[in-house]
């Protein structure tokens, strides 16, 4: 989450502008991206998508956000185990970036993504069904227990 107001800045100083950081699970209406045309934008914008927590950890808490390991559990079985250390670009970066097509103010959040193991990506794809239940967790920032419904 952004703590202070942030244009145009550097990568170096990217990370003075971060309060904390938090889980969000970057959950996509795949349906709706694939098959309404245009952008992704209306995949991640679903009523609950997207939730955050549980908690805000402080930066001072956060030595280095790019060691941090990412899991993913569906129904019990481990579908994601990574690290924002293989990140393409790196949280200083984003921020640095994002800074100079508009002005970052207290409060945003930025969500960086997630690691392999999509459903989309699979072969066979596998999608979400009503019932089933993710457990999120990003090493130090806490744990997510969501269960899929119909939307």
């Amino acid at each position: 989450m952004i703590g202070s107001r942030a244009k145009y800045i550097t990568e170096a100083d990217a990370l003075d502008h971060v309060a904390g950081y938090c889980v969000v699970n970057d959950i996509s209406e795949r349906d709706f991206q694939t098959q309404r045309a245009g952008q992704w934008t209306k995949g991640k914008s679903h009523d609950t998508f997207g939730p955050i927590g549980p908690y805000l950890v402080t930066r001072d808490e956060v030595p280095d956000p790019q060691a941090l390991r990412l899991t993913l559990d569906l129904n019990g079985v481990r579908m994601q185990d990574g690290s924002t250390a293989t990140m393409v670009y790196g949280v200083a970066h984003v921020i640095a970036y994002l800074s100079q097509f508009m002005t970052l103010e207290p409060g945003d959040i930025i969500s960086t993504g997630t690691p392999p193991g999509v459903g989309m990506g699979m072969t066979p794809q596998r999608f979400l069904s009503e019932g089933d239940e993710m457990v999120l967790e990003v090493e130090g920032l806490g744990q997510q227990r969501l269960k899929a419904t119909q939307a």
